[in-house]
């Protein structure tokens, strides 16, 4: 169990487990004492790692951590026993010889983010390391000499790697939200960054600042935005400051990953109009060496590939992956693990539990999650393309798509976070009233709430956590007089 922040101690112990076959536990320390110590309850590890916070919450809370056997301080050792990490450097440089691993072994556990549920322990095989690392390299064209500031700091585990330098950003990795914009760009402009990964919270927010200040940023050849849907806008915004470079958009998920991408210039030409008209977002085509189909909805398990389950052109449904970066196991989940794999004769799909479709083109339009679909009397609706109709006002700064009631008879609710606390609320819903009876898909939406601030994930701080809304908008909804009376 590695409890370490993000830095040199992390990447350094992180790659001294792999090289003797030790498999690294990585959970966010942002989700949450109880869930957190639940994640360390499954995962059973036998040793633990981590800084003197870390290790107090050990102590205090005894019963998830009872399998562990040994212990290292990250820092200064208090009163508990183990050794510290300064104690364990060796400067020696001799040959050294990797614990003999093979493609099936057990490589790391790295937890989801929790963003729909409670978060599950992906096990990840040293074969599913070296398929992402191929297509990192290769598909993404990471190269050897780049200097990576990580918005993401897990992606940083990868850059020893490639021969790429680590830039670790001054920010808290579990308020991305709070980012300072000023920090960000300077360590971008001190260190010539040339690659970075973040979510679209942290490229928003530093958009907006390179915009306002008049600032470019001419050593980023690549900026890879995601963790949640990209609005087109965003990536525009970009196309101002990167005058070097461009941004991609990879899609994938904890489960597997990457699995598609596609170049701003793509979205910017072909895709952005349709995105904002509400037919999805674009995630491009699946990355050589994978697998990508869409199979009907369903929330029930599915035992065994055939090819008959794979959908149409056009055809709304789950998407599915197979190829070697799709992980094929929760520990200790075999429920979880029975509903979001599916058995083939070469390999394993997963499903990725968002809704969409594949284009003639071969390129997957991304709908929503699977959980997040809106299920009325009139059909399904789901947040993504019914979403971005109503974000493209200049007084919204996200929207959300909730059902309230059983599926099958769900009403819709759109709940809106305003741009600023000053909207005149009654104007800014007759407007997005009016937005939405122009299309078919949203003519449904009658019910508008306001909401200050959004919870979202903690690892991206962008991924809105809709059931949560539902619930708020239930007790909203039961206590207001009539549907015109929403605060």
């Amino acid at each position: 169990m590695l409890m370490i922040r993000p830095g040199i101690e992390l990447i350094a112990v992180a790659f001294a487990l792999l090289k003797i076959g030790a498999v690294p536990i990585l959970i966010d320390p942002g989700m949450g004492l109880n869930t957190l110590l639940q994640c360390v309850a499954e995962s059973e590890p036998t040793a633990f790692i981590g800084i003197p916070l870390a290790h107090g919450i050990r102590i205090i809370f005894r019963k998830p951590f009872k399998t562990v056997r040994r212990f290292v301080t990250v820092g200064k050792r208090l009163f508990w026993h183990g050794a510290t990490l300064d104690e364990l450097q060796n400067y020696h440089r001799g040959k050294f010889e990797p614990a003999p691993t093979t493609y099936k072994s057990e490589g790391a556990i790295a937890f989801t983010s929790g963003s729909t549920g409670m978060p599950k322990g992906v096990v990840y095989t040293h074969g599913n390391f070296h398929a992402q690392i191929d297509i990192i390299r290769n598909q993404m064209h990471i190269e050897e000499g780049e200097v990576h500031l990580a918005g993401i700091y897990i992606f940083a585990l990868f850059n020893p790697a490639f021969g790429v330098t680590t830039v670790i950003p001054d920010m808290n990795p579990a308020k991305t939200a709070k980012l300072n914009p000023s920090a960000f760009v300077e360590s971008i402009q001190t260190h010539g960054v040339t690659v970075s990964f973040g979510s679209p919270t942290i490229w928003k927010i530093v958009g907006r600042y390179c915009l306002k200040h008049g600032i470019t940023l001419p050593s980023l050849r690549h900026i890879f935005m995601l963790g949640a849907p990209v609005p087109p806008s965003l990536v525009k915004d970009f196309s101002l400051i990167l005058p070097n470079g461009q941004v991609f958009t990879p899609f994938g998920a904890t489960e597997a990953l990457p699995i598609t991408t596609i170049s701003g210039d793509e979205i910017l030409s072909e895709t952005a109009k349709l995105s904002e008209d509400g037919k999805g977002m674009c995630v491009g085509k699946s990355l050589t060496g994978l697998e990508v189909r869409i199979i009907s909805i369903s929330d029930a398990p599915i035992l065994k590939w055939h090819e008959s389950l794979s959908l149409g052109v056009g055809k709304i449904g789950e998407i599915v992956v197979k190829g070697g970066v799709v992980t094929t196991t929760y520990v200790n989940r075999p429920q979880q693990t029975a509903l979001a794999k599916i058995p083939d004769v070469d390999g394993m799909w997963h499903r990725m539990g968002d809704v969409g479709y594949m284009d003639e083109k071969g390129q997957i339009w991304m709908c929503g999650r699977k959980s997040h679909r809106v299920e009325t009397s009139n059909g399904m609706m789901l947040p993504v393309p019914c979403e971005a109709i109503f974000n493209c006002h200049p007084h919204v700064a996200r929207t959300a798509l909730v059902g309230i009631g059983e599926p099958g008879k769900q009403r819709p609710v759109l709940i809106v976070e305003p741009s600023h606390a000053k909207v005149d609320q009654t104007q800014l819903r007759l407007a997005l009233l009016k937005l939405g009876s122009n299309h078919e898909h949203t003519r449904a939406i009658r019910d508008i709430l306001f909401h200050p601030a959004f919870p979202v994930d903690v690892r991206h701080n962008a991924k809105i956590q809709r059931e949560k809304l539902a619930v708020w908008a239930t007790r909203r909804l039961s206590r207001a007089i009539n549907s015109t009376t929403y605060l």
